[in-house]
């Protein structure tokens, strides 16, 4: 009799305990022991990176084809308006619950302030250092918009290849929208060849897709074992507070906020969903990456969800860069809390503006690791704060980014779920609705 083989989810959760457990157990025998920093220099190092890179690889032609495609799918350029429309207001409204919710938790709990003095100037000390020693996101983002006007005019590229290149996934987006619009519009023979051709470059990418997540147990072992094996553990003692307060408000939104979206907006059973999206969130937090977990999330969502694909595809690929509730709620929190930190009152009117930037923030902010330091960067020097207190919150910023990547890759899902419901097709969500 065969052995049954492991579901996916399964395999890639077994190799994150693996390489976490494997990682804690090097840094408490090992610590910083030349032979850890070579084994992850040569060998758990390379793995991680091969693995991230392989799945940036494909984004670009994923984004292209099936946005292109999902947009050519509505027909009628006034259902892609009415889905539109509905996914703004969605992302709009759903990030401002997140950011209220950190900044609510954050002034209740007020971690800066529960640091004493004396520990204070130890992580001053090591600021400056930890900032000058951190490596930049890969692929680098864009700088952070200076208002919604720049945002909105940075969002139409003046060379679409040059986004590409560049990483520029929002500028990608708008090219791949306008593409789908302008083949939705012409039915001549010509474009409905070219539309069969971006139909293959979807179906070569996916293929792909499946053999790169084929590869995730061992991707995700050597990250989560690099993760563990260099964390420093006493950083993240002192900052206990914070990260607990940006766990718990995580947390909240993820499983309250998401289920209630779920349930009543978007008619889907909360347990169904969380259950049918475990493959996307286990590949959300080993790659800290929403644009790089967009290919899983693709499939979840017309495999397990069974989504219409015009709808999904349209709203996941849009939303893995405009909908990141996890990083607007992360900035948030992290403003307030090097605040109370340096002793700076923030006025209501200036967490306000707080809020509205944070917002923007995780609508324009790059879909890969650590892309929102720049915008806190930018927010804190609008408010006066310091802008090396960066440098405190680095040695807990990857545990933290894996986290709001679950919530950022999570929303999207729940995003498309709401939006689906309503448009065609929808009868496919039946049997997941009533389980």
């Amino acid at each position: 009799m065969a052995r049954k083989k492991l579901p996916l989810h399964t395999r890639i959760l077994l190799g994150g305990l693996l390489g976490a457990a494997g990682g804690i157990v090097a840094y408490l025998t090992g610590g910083d022991s030349p032979g850890l920093q070579s084994f992850i220099k040569w060998v758990t190092g390379p793995l991680g990176k091969i693995f991230l890179n392989l799945l940036f690889m494909l984004v670009v032609p994923l984004i292209f084809s099936a946005l292109v495609l999902g947009v050519a799918g509505m027909g009628d350029p006034r259902s892609l308006g009415r889905i539109g429309l509905k996914s703004l207001a969605y992302t709009v409204c759903v990030s401002a619950v997140a950011v209220l919710l950190g900044i609510t938790l954050v002034n209740v709990f007020r971690p800066g302030d529960a640091i004493s003095p004396e520990l204070k100037e130890r992580l001053e000390a090591t600021a400056a250092q930890r900032m000058a020693q951190a490596p930049a996101p890969s692929p680098t983002p864009a700088a952070a918009p200076a208002s919604g006007i720049d945002l909105i005019v940075n969002i139409v590229p003046r060379n679409p290849i040059k986004a590409a290149a560049e990483g520029d996934m929002l500028g990608v987006m708008f090219f791949s929208l306008f593409v789908g619009i302008g083949l939705a519009l012409v039915r001549t023979p010509a474009a409905l060849r070219f539309q069969e051709a971006v139909e293959g470059l979807l179906d070569i990418s996916m293929r792909l897709i499946d053999l790169v997540i084929a590869f995730a147990p061992v991707g995700v072992f050597a990250l989560l074992f690099n993760l563990t094996a260099q964390l420093g553990y006493e950083i993240l003692q002192q900052l206990l507070l914070y990260v607990g307060v940006v766990l718990l408000a995580l947390a909240i939104h993820q499983f309250v906020v998401y289920a209630l979206a779920v349930k009543f907006l978007g008619g889907m059973s909360p347990r169904a969903f969380f259950k049918g999206i475990e493959e996307a969130m286990i590949t959300a937090f080993s790659t800290s990456s929403s644009n790089a977990t967009l290919p899983t999330a693709l499939r979840v969502a017309e495999e397990k969800l069974h989504l219409p694909a015009n709808v999904s595809r349209f709203v996941l690929t849009i939303g893995a860069t405009m909908n990141q509730n996890g990083t607007a709620l992360f900035e948030g929190v992290t403003v307030l809390f090097l605040a109370q930190f340096y002793g700076i009152q923030l006025s209501w009117a200036q967490q306000a503006m707080v809020v509205g930037i944070c917002i923007l923030g995780g609508i324009g902010t790059a879909g890969v690791p650590s892309g929102s330091i720049p915008v806190v960067a930018m927010i804190l020097g609008l408010v006066g704060i310091p802008a090396e207190g960066i440098g405190l919150i680095l040695g807990v910023d990857r545990l933290l980014d894996m986290c709001r990547t679950v919530l950022n890759v999570s929303g999207d899902l729940a995003a498309a779920v709401v939006v689906s419901r309503g448009e065609e097709d929808m009868a496919a969500l039946a049997p997941a609705a009533g389980e």
